[in-house]
């Protein structure tokens, strides 16, 4: 293996996008931020949008922090995203429009109207993925329904890690994983699902090719280099381009025995796997089958995560309330438990104007008592993810045919003690977190591969368990999870989520 490098990862998300620097000394594997920018949608005429323009100039400024700061090269630089959300080039290779926001109201019963075409279990057979209307498969149909005339001007479709790598090089593809996220990919057969497309009336002419995660795309253009002020040629490299798969990648200790959960925003929970698994049991539980690095399947359920905590927390600020994270957890550990549960699944919950105001609606819809305070939200907010991560954990096992023994989480949630504790509670299982960092660092790890200094995404889980400390979590007395657990379960079977 070489000895040393740097690399840098541009990880967006959301609500904030960094540029990292990634070092590695021959042992460790570390991250180092340089540059921090916030991410958001903006609303047009009633449509959200995200700002490609600002984060581009974000991303140039942390390029030039990087050549501002340091002599030595970059070995290699690559993009993660968010998944499903995509931009259209026309035959000269310029954007139509702002892509749109993956909460963007235009994807409103597009999947009824889908499966009016094409039934739900073809679609199911075909790409494997899970059924959630903001998919990019909904979104391009939206377009073919309002006759939106970006469609016939478009040249090409890129996800947007692969729209941002095509701004840096002037290569256009699309890496395997951020592909996946669609549900317009076929699943077995590892291409684009042209046939399903072809029966929505999507275009499929503007679909570039697809590439394996770790795939050297080409070098920084020379004028973004003299721009920036970096003196020496740069490898610009497709990570897992989705940054549920770079964290994943960099999951220290994941084997047949754990599930893993990225956590932030969202909460991805699944298992890595050697091949898909698709079939009505699959199917009816709505799991998905994203693409995962190394050739592996990413076998997860897609929830709402720490968004209900952090709308309450934006809503609370509104009214004059500023609380930090600290004080918020300490409210809740003080709360009362149990008191409230809600799915964080709901379609309730999915971009209301006030998130508090909508969790003590939806405890009056399901004769429970509201959370009246700032500590039982929080707390109810807590108990009731832990609570959907035994319902996923427990569909795991059942659909792998494996016990799991331990619980993996990543990301910025893994911060969170006081969920990782009622996690460990309510699933009666070990729960270690970190890295805090997984989706950078997975980042990293797969330009460390492509560049030779590190043989294989093995080599670096372990370079990154030398590297960097995790935490572990003993589930405690259960006597009350159950209870919970079986008032949750009645809350899922209601259909109350």
């Amino acid at each position: 293996m070489k000895e040393t490098a740097n690399f840098l990862a541009i990880d967006l998300g959301a609500s904030s996008g960094r540029v990292l620097l990634g070092r590695w000394d021959g042992v460790r594997l570390n991250v180092q931020e340089l540059h921090r920018f916030t991410n958001g949608p903006v609303e047009v005429l009633g449509h959200q949008h995200w700002d490609v323009l600002r984060l581009w100039r974000e991303i140039k400024k942390g390029l030039a922090t990087y050549a501002g700061q340091f002599d030595a090269p970059l070995a290699g630089l690559g993009v993660d995203t968010w998944g499903v959300d995509f931009a259209l080039l026309d035959s000269a290779g310029h954007l139509l429009g702002n892509p749109h926001h993956y909460r963007d109201p235009r994807t409103d019963g597009m999947m009824d109207l889908v499966f009016q075409r094409v039934p739900r279990h073809q679609i199911f057979e075909q790409t494997g993925i899970q059924f959630i209307r903001l998919n990019t498969l909904y979104q391009l149909f939206s377009m073919v329904v309002t006759k939106d005339p970006q469609l016939e001007m478009a040249e090409t479709l890129l996800m947007l890690p692969d729209f941002f790598h095509y701004w840096l090089t002037g290569r256009k593809a699309t890496e395997f994983t951020i592909a996946t996220t669609s549900q317009m990919f076929h699943s077995r057969e590892r291409r684009w699902a042209t046939d399903l497309l072809a029966q929505l009336g999507i275009p499929t002419h503007f679909l570039p090719s697809v590439v394996p995660s770790g795939t050297i795309l080409g070098e920084l253009r020379p004028e973004l280099m003299t721009e920036v002020g970096l003196r020496q040629p740069v490898l610009v490299i497709a990570p897992g381009s989705h940054d549920t798969a770079s964290a994943v990648a960099a999951i220290p200790g994941l084997d047949p025995r754990s599930a893993y959960v990225s956590s932030g925003t969202w909460s991805l929970m699944g298992v890595e796997i050697p091949e898909p698994i698709i079939n009505n049991q699959v199917l009816a539980l709505n799991f998905t089958n994203e693409g995962g690095v190394a050739n592996t399947t990413r076998l997860l359920k897609n929830l709402t995560g720490l968004w209900l905590l952090q709308e309450s927390r934006r809503q609370w600020q509104r009214e004059g309330d500023s609380y930090t994270w600290d004080q918020l957890l300490a409210l809740a550990e003080h709360a009362e438990p149990f008191r409230s549960l809600v799915d964080p699944d709901s379609l309730d919950f999915l971009s209301p104007s006030d998130m508090p105001s909508t969790i003590r609606a939806y405890c009056r819809r399901t004769n429970q008592l509201e959370p009246t305070s700032v500590g039982a939200m929080v707390r109810c907010c807590l108990e009731s993810l832990a609570l959907k991560y035994r319902w996923v954990l427990e569909a795991l096992e059942t659909l792998t045919d494996r016990q799991l023994e331990t619980i993996r989480i990543v990301g910025g949630g893994s911060q969170n003690h006081l969920l990782s504790q009622f996690t460990a509670d309510a699933c009666r299982r070990l729960v270690v977190t970190g890295p805090v960092e997984a989706t950078a660092l997975g980042n990293v790890l797969l330009q460390a591969i492509a560049t030779g200094y590190l043989p294989d995404i093995s080599a670096g889980r372990q370079a990154i368990a030398d590297s960097h400390g995790q935490q572990s979590f003993e589930p405690g007395p259960s006597a009350a999870w159950e209870a919970a657990f079986a008032r949750f379960s009645e809350l899922l079977q209601q259909g109350e989520g």
